[in-house]
């Protein structure tokens, strides 16, 4: 029974044993292996072995890319404003070694390194340069940063600012100048809108008065024709039906009591020719036989 026991005891030291020299390191992670406390070699992904009870494997490194968000901080500009400027980093392990044994905290190291930058760039720069200057000053945060960070085994992808706020009072003179342009611009508009628009009522007007010029005087020049073709048509036949003076006279005696019924009518004139037409009329009248059968005495 105690053999047993023994034997017991021996398998499960040998499988503790096996379990702690077997290691198995997940996909973009790496691990640091100590040798009696002192650095042996890096574990890359996959399944690696260890001597038990001498070797230790620190805590696993990330490979991937991280990114970490440091807290606003207060930057004075050149221009002696306080200004409150929030970042965002983004980095990568690239060598666990000397991230382990280089730096005690990196995170820490980063966080102040970027706040130290951050003041020394936006001292030299006036709030507005601050403003419109986002992708310089992060170009600026990289390069200081990557520089500082290679000896830690760290790259440092890229800096973003992703707030920067100006003092309140700043804030609302820049509202009420952001509001005045607004208002400028809408008044440029609506005087641009009203200036097109009556440009466009003249044109509309002055091309109206062209059309109906026109269609006055294709109106005159079609009456016009209207009237010399009916004058000429009625002179035509005037000529070819051989009218006497006479039958003009009586026609216009006929068309007497027309001319005087009209409201407008005060004065109208009897042409010379008309009266010597009178008179031959009279003539033929007094020609004609009476109705018993006598000849009017001649005057």
């Amino acid at each position: 029974m105690a053999t047993l026991i023994v034997l017991g005891v021996i398998a499960l030291v040998v499988l503790v044993t096996i379990a702690q020299g077997v290691r198995i390191v997940p996909q973009a992670r790496a691990g640091i292996v100590e040798r009696l406390g002192r650095y042996n070699r890096t574990l890359d992904a996959g399944l690696a072995l260890i001597v038990p009870y001498v070797d230790r494997v620190k805590p696993l490194v990330d490979l991937r890319e991280q990114v970490v968000s440091f807290p606003p901080q207060p930057v004075i500009t050149e221009d002696n404003l306080v200004i409150n400027i929030d970042t965002v980093t983004y980095y990568q392990v690239t060598d666990p070694k000397s991230a382990i044994y280089e730096i005690a905290d990196f995170i820490s190291a980063i966080e102040q390194l970027t706040v130290t930058t951050l003041r020394n760039v936006i001292g030299g720069m006036t709030l507005e340069d601050t403003l419109t200057s986002r992708d310089q000053i992060s170009a600026a945060l990289r390069a200081v940063l990557d520089e500082a960070t290679g000896r830690w085994g760290i790259r440092v992808n890229r800096v973003e600012l992703k707030a920067v706020d100006p003092p309140a009072t700043i804030q609302e003179a820049m509202e009420k100048q952001m509001r005045a342009e607004r208002d400028r611009r809408a008044a440029i508009l609506t005087a641009e809108g009203v200036k097109q628009s009556q440009i466009l009522t003249a044109e509309g007007e002055k091309q109206s008065a062209i059309l109906r010029a026109e269609g006055l005087r294709e109106s005159q020049i079609l009456e016009a024709q209207g009237e010399a073709e009916a004058i000429q048509t009625v002179f035509d036949a005037i000529h070819k039906g051989g009218v006497s003076e006479q039958l003009l006279a009586y026609e216009y005696l006929q068309k007497l009591p027309e001319i005087a019924d009209g409201e407008a009518s005060k004065l109208w004139i009897v042409p010379s020719e008309f009266t010597q037409a009178l008179g031959r009329l009279g003539e033929v009248v007094d020609r004609l036989p009476k109705p018993d059968g006598r000849d009017r005495p001649s005057p």
